[in-house]
């Protein structure tokens, strides 16, 4: 499969995130390699992940392209911070890397630019993670494959209610102002109406982790609905 091809496979279509952290009754890479799999005999269009293992593990299970990245703190650029990080990602079995595409520091010394410019010359497929629509700028005049809202969103998806959505306001004017290139949404997509709303609104292609692959989080919102929270 070309590159172009690979990323024209993920048009319309669903990428599940399958992670789990340390502590987590799921952080095992096996675990995550099966969900990935029942992922896909549900659908999607490709899977999302994190950590050397995992990515290792998933590409050997599954046949649809594998988005992989490597957190590492939590303070700061912790999506595949550094150029040693997003090879690695690669070198383990990533189609594609996702990596932070903000302007602030980063641990090796290099700007993002610097990091994509390394990492095309090396063939590898790139997606930002993005904050605001400058971020999407950034990464589309670098030369990344595919600019995700990411990281539009106040803190970690699994720490946010289920009442709220995707940024389909970024989304709108991410694809007017890039029209045909791949804009993707990820975060808050806490249903499929969520989802249905971000193609609607222009997407290429949605993230979708927490309401399908975080079952701890997935149960509280049902307990507190019980509960009347």
């Amino acid at each position: 499969m070309t590159a172009q091809n690979l990323i024209d496979s993920l048009r319309g279509g669903l990428v599940a995130s399958v992670q789990a952290y340390p502590g987590e009754p799921m952080r095992h890479p096996e675990t995550m390699a099966q969900i990935s799999r029942a992922c896909e005999l549900g659908g999607a269009c490709a899977i999302r992940c994190q950590g050397l293992s995992d990515i290792s593990a998933i590409k050997g299970r599954v046949e649809v392209p594998v988005i992989g990245l490597w957190k590492e703190g939590h303070d700061g650029v912790f999506i595949t911070p550094t150029l040693r990080h997003a090879r690695a990602c690669a070198m383990a079995g990533a189609d594609i890397v996702a990596l932070d595409a903000t302007d602030r520091p980063r641990p090796d010394g290099r700007t993002f630019e610097e990091t994509v410019a390394e990492l095309k010359k090396e063939e590898v497929l790139v997606m930002a993670d993005c904050s605001s629509i400058e971020d999407v700028r950034r990464g589309f005049a670098a030369g990344c494959d595919l600019c995700s809202t990411t990281l539009s969103h106040p803190g970690a998806a699994i720490d946010q209610a289920a009442g709220q959505g995707p940024d389909l306001d970024l989304i709108r004017q991410a694809v007017a102002e890039f029209p045909g290139r791949p804009v993707v949404c990820e975060g808050s997509v806490h249903c499929p109406q969520d989802a249905a709303d971000a193609v609607e609104a222009g997407a290429w292609c949605v993230v979708v982790g927490t309401a399908i692959t975080h079952p701890t989080s997935i149960t509280s919102w049902y307990v507190d609905a019980v509960n009347g929270s």
